[in-house]
């Protein structure tokens, strides 16, 4: 992508094995879930209407990628969940993962998102 876009990397492998273990520890154990972007912005089954709106309104593309498509792609070894902007092909750390885990709520997300876009873009 020629264009500015955001790169969200899920602390989670994308196999199918790692799926259900998340489900199942999301499920049965939520405060110790090792990935705080899959948390606020994934329900049990599937993405939050709410956070796949603030999504498509966004003023930039964005690409959500697991920590191992994100390591095969990038060849990266960050702390994860994080996202990324990514101008060219230069990834600069927009949200880091203690700034995500800062982050209660969507709505707390979303604010980040937001203005670290206003400071970036």
């Amino acid at each position: 992508m020629k264009e500015p876009h955001l790169v969200f990397v899920y602390n989670a492998d994308s196999d199918l094995f790692s799926t259900v273990t998340d489900f199942a520890h999301k499920l049965l154990s939520p405060s110790t879930y090792a990935c705080q972007l899959c948390a606020l912005t994934y329900g049990h089954f599937s993405e939050k209407q709410e956070w796949k709106t603030f999504v498509q309104q966004l003023p930039v593309k964005a690409v959500f990628l697991h920590k191992d498509e994100f390591t095969r792609q990038f060849g990266l070894d960050t702390p994860l969940p994080a996202v990324f902007l990514q101008k060219d092909h230069a990834l600069e750390v927009i949200l880091d993962k203690p700034a995500l885990e800062h982050c209660s709520s969507l709505e707390d997300l979303k604010r980040a998102v937001s203005h670290q876009l206003k400071t970036y873009a």
